[in-house]
């Protein structure tokens, strides 16, 4: 099979990147991209303040068929929710933490339009 330009993890990437860039702007302390283990992957681990935050990035290129936000169904919070904990327990760390979803598509004009849910989910969700 042949990719073109916009393999589908490089445009998660791409995005990641951008979602980064914009908390970091919000004054979020990057810990951590791509973190991948035997349960799951995290986007980004960033610090705010004394919280770590999970941060599950999503890019659509229009919102015909729902928000970015909309396509984090509860199993994968879960996924989420226990890869979050295997990174807390292999790091020894135990601080508050928090959820976040920062949510990008293209406008009519095809500009990004990037929209950050702090406490998106929680472990109770």
């Amino acid at each position: 099979m042949v990719w073109g330009k916009n393999k589908p993890t490089e445009t998660g990437l791409r995005y990641e990147q951008v979602a980064q860039r914009h908390l970091e702007a919000q004054g979020l302390k990057t810990i951590q991209r791509n973190f991948r283990c035997k349960v799951g992957e995290l986007d980004l681990i960033m610090q705010d303040g004394e919280s770590l935050v999970f941060v599950e990035v999503r890019f659509r290129k229009n919102q015909a068929f729902g928000s970015p936000a909309s396509t984090i169904t509860p199993h994968k919070q879960h996924k989420i929710i226990k890869a979050a904990q295997y990174f807390l327990m292999t790091k020894k760390l135990d601080m508050p933490c928090r959820f976040d979803v920062v949510a990008i598509a293209k406008d009519n004009q095809q500009q990004l339009y990037i929209d950050w849910i702090p406490n998106a989910f929680t472990t109770d969700s």
